[in-house]
């Protein structure tokens, strides 16, 4: 038989050897992500990553403390499911754009929560909840001192601003300057207290009782308001170009509108306008503007002008008899209606405050009752 033929086989090749400076990086990456990864976990935050169908993919201990979330109890399971019948559920439902601020934890109503979800990437997202009961608790004390303290404050000046409407000028010559000062000064400490208690309610007012409010009627009243401050000093122009009208709180509207058509007139110079409108813009928003001539207002203090106690010119506002508080009124107002106030102005050229309300809010005008005055 003939020898079977031998065959030559080639030695297997190495396997490719990994460069040095390449197992370096993976290893420097790989103590960066476990050092980024005990950082989070150490966060008194919580953090949860979520996917895109809302199951949670990684938490912090945090997450544990804050919402109730453990692992790996929780770990691939649904947040929106698990959170549900909480405050945060309709929250990430509807998907969370807006920041969720002043909610109580899940687990216990008496922890209070600030929460936000932040894109990552194009199929993750980051939840982040922050305990804020400490602020929280001294928030409701500020409120309770300001209600307080105001309540107190209202009978006292009751009294005395009666005793200086008794002392009758003439009869004391030499202090009618003194008394009218007093007088002045009184009215004025009065309005502060009271809307030092229209703010405290509308801060601490929960919901309220929605109804449809006619806006041709609160309107003309507006107007009337207007020339009755004014006296006769500025031309006061209505604007009714919407025939709808508006799903909300009367009195609250009507206190925001008010503030707004007083301050236009205080801060508008003898021979002005203002002009009061009521709109509906052309992506089905209601828009309330009141437009002056007025002084105007630099541009730096816009943002902040619906501040407590915030002026642009504190002389100014005292002169004219501002308390400082009629735009934070004006915002607590807006804010329960979903609405928005924006602010327009020019030093010496005027002001333009608008009040913007989501299509929803608004209704099919209808004939309104003349005895119902706002």
């Amino acid at each position: 038989m003939y020898p079977s033929p031998v065959v030559k086989t080639s030695p297997a090749a190495p396997a490719p050897v990994r460069p040095v400076a390449d197992v370096r990086r993976v290893r420097r990456l790989a103590a960066q992500f476990r050092a980024l990864r005990d950082a989070v976990a150490a966060l008194p935050d919580a953090v949860v990553l979520l996917d895109d169908a809302c199951r949670i993919l990684w938490l912090n201990p945090a997450a544990g403390t804050l919402l109730g979330l453990t692992r790996p109890e929780h770990l691939y399971t649904d947040l929106c499911q698990q959170l549900g019948d909480s405050a945060i559920g309709p929250w990430l439902r509807t998907g969370g754009d807006a920041p969720l601020d002043d909610v109580p934890a899940p687990h216990d109503a008496q922890v209070r929560l600030a929460l936000s979800l932040i894109p990552v990437g194009a199929r993750q997202r980051l939840l982040l909840a922050r305990d804020i009961s400490t602020r929280a608790r001294l928030e409701q004390m500020r409120r309770d001192f300001v209600a307080n303290v105001s309540h107190e404050l209202r009978t006292p000046l009751t009294v005395i601003h009666g005793y200086l409407e008794l002392l009758d000028p003439e009869d004391v010559p030499q202090l009618a300057g003194v008394l009218g000062d007093m007088r002045g000064q009184s009215k004025r400490m009065a309005q502060i207290v009271e809307d030092l208690l229209t703010l405290s309610r509308l801060e601490t007012q929960s919901g309220f009782s929605e109804e449809p409010v006619a806006m041709a009627p609160l309107l003309a009243t507006l107007r009337r308001e207007a020339e009755v401050l004014s006296q006769g000093r500025h031309r006061v122009i209505l604007e009714n170009e919407s025939e709808a009208d508006l799903l909300g709180s009367l009195k609250d509207l009507h206190s925001a509108f008010s503030n707004l058509v007083s301050n236009a007139v205080r801060y508008t110079p003898s021979g002005g306008s203002i002009r009061i409108r009521w709109e509906r813009l052309a992506d089905g928003r209601g828009a309330f503007s009141v437009i002056d001539t007025g002084y105007g207002i630099p541009a730096h203090h816009i943002s902040r002008l619906t501040e407590r106690f915030y002026r642009v010119s504190s002389s100014r506002s005292r002169e004219l008899g501002g308390t400082g508080l009629g735009l934070s009124i004006v915002k607590h107002a807006l804010g329960m209606h979903q609405a928005q106030i924006q602010i327009s102005s020019e030093p010496g050229q005027g002001s333009t405050f608008t009040a913007l309300f989501p299509g929803e809010r608004l209704l099919p005008a209808r004939a309104a009752d003349p005895g119902v005055q706002p």
